[in-house]
């Protein structure tokens, strides 16, 4: 039987309850504040939990690791792979998948990482570099061999991979951007010596290797193999980097005695590191001189991606347009129509040599005694005595409004790739060698690269769409 409905409107029924909405301002007002010991969730990280994951279910589809991967895995690795002794039907430990190693710098490149010792903690410790690992073991030792060995098979890379985005069409080869940076060796600055100390570190050096010759032979059982090995192999490494350090002060000996002989001065000795003998002393940035290379990037000013490395230990940009441009050439098949490079690059040679007919690039870069010659109240882009036609035309081309407006397209390029490439940690080396450098080099334009594609293929995407 149905209960009545009650007269007020209001459930006659006791309720556990209050009505949060019936409480007046009064009540609120006049209650008593909370007392006693906040509850708070605390982290509990000895409990034991199992998780059924995978792990390419840690990383997100948009990940930078997983366009690393997309892009080694299309990379014929047959040079790679036909340098490995590990085969099918002999004794041995497989080899790590090069293009794990592939991957693996290529991400570290685009993350700032340029030590072998940290890679190898990253896989371990941080899950993009475990996800492209995917549970392989490695160690520094094949990471730092990996890195700097294999600097053809990175040459050939770059020059596929750009091959590749101008026949797609998405990278031009008409204007190109060449820019320099010093870039710190790994060498001190007390390794550098004259002569008669090198030859006196190298008598050292052998003394020491026939010394340990010597104890292996008369206790074998003193040391294991791999600290007989190790002491030995680093004593020999020393030995042949000075005997090196030496080869290159007699290289350097003819140049300093040149051009102290055109400076109306005494010729002074020459130096060579005994850490690393490519290396130079070189002005920075900062003004202050240490051991350096000179690393040299062209850019596609259409597209920021890099169409060429170089390596020098010269301090100056003096006569490198010619040496980048004829790379280019040998690259792809055609010289860029045109190069913008600064001052220090246009030497009335390497004018010359690229404005021949045969290759046809035209030059922009600055004079460098424009504001002299302003000062004096001359004309800076006049013809001048003994020029000759291309260097004239170069002149007389800086002087309009148009050449000005094209050159500067360099300073969005040709700068913004070095200052890319500084971010990611390009400031100093830890290899040794112009060999190595110049490996290192190219997985940084390899890594830059490999994100200007990405950018390009998807506005051409969106472009089409």
């Amino acid at each position: 039987m149905p209960s009545p409905a009650p007269s007020d409107g209001a459930s006659s029924q006791p309720r556990l309850f209050q009505n949060p909405l019936e409480k007046s301002a009064d009540t609120l007002k006049t209650a008593e504040p909370m007392h006693g010991e906040p509850r708070l969730r605390h982290a509990i990280r000895d409990q034991l939990e199992f998780r059924t994951l995978a792990l390419d279910q840690l990383v997100p589809d948009e990940h930078t690791a997983r366009i690393v991967w997309q892009y080694v895995e299309g990379i014929d690795l047959e040079p790679l792979l036909a340098a490995v002794l590990a085969v099918a039907g002999r004794p041995g430990r497989d080899t790590t998948d090069p293009k794990i190693l592939l991957a693996l710098w290529l991400y570290a490149t685009l993350d700032g990482v340029g030590s072998a010792r940290e890679l190898d903690r990253l896989c371990r410790d941080h899950v993009a570099y475990q996800w492209i690992a995917g549970g392989v073991s490695l160690n520094y030792h094949t990471l730092s061999d990996f890195r700097g060995d294999h600097g053809e098979f990175l040459d050939q890379l770059l020059t596929r991979s750009v091959a590749t985005l101008v026949h797609e069409d998405l990278v031009e080869l008409k204007r190109v951007a060449q820019d320099g940076m010093r870039v710190r060796a790994s060498a001190g600055a007390s390794s550098f010596r004259r002569r008669g100390t090198l030859e006196e570190c190298l008598k050292e050096a052998q003394e020491q290797v026939e010394t340990l010759r010597r104890e292996i032979e008369a206790d074998p059982a003193a040391t294991t193999r791999r600290q007989q090995a190790a002491r030995q192999c680093a004593a020999r490494e020393r030995s042949e980097r000075v005997t090196e350090a030496i080869r290159q002060c007699d290289e350097l000996d003819p140049q300093r005695a040149a051009a102290a002989k055109r400076a109306g001065r005494a010729p002074t000795e020459s130096r060579a590191s005994t850490t690393d003998p490519d290396a130079r002393r070189m002005k920075m940035a900062d003004g202050g001189f240490r051991p350096a290379y000179n690393a040299q990037f062209a850019t596609a000013t259409d597209s920021q991606v890099i169409v060429g490395v170089e390596l020098t230990n010269s301090g100056n940009d003096g006569g490198q347009m010619l040496p980048m441009v004829e790379q280019i050439e040998a690259r792809y098949g055609q010289a860029p129509s045109e190069m913008l490079v600064d001052g220090g690059f246009a030497t009335h040679e390497n004018i010359e040599a690229v404005s021949a007919p045969e290759r046809g690039t035209v030059v922009y870069a600055p004079m460098k005694e424009e504001k002299r010659k302003r000062a004096e109240g001359k004309d800076p882009f006049a013809p001048q005595r003994g020029d000759s036609v291309a260097v004239a035309s170069w002149r007389q081309r800086m002087g309009t409004e148009a050449a000005k407006q094209i050159y500067r397209e360099r300073g969005a390029t040709a700068e913004c790739v070095n200052a890319l490439a500084r971010n990611r940690g390009l400031y100093s080396v830890r290899v040794r060698g112009l060999a190595k450098v110049r490996a290192l080099l190219l997985w940084y334009a390899l890594a830059h690269n490999l994100m200007r594609a990405a950018s390009l293929r998807a506005a051409a995407v969106e472009k089409s769409a």
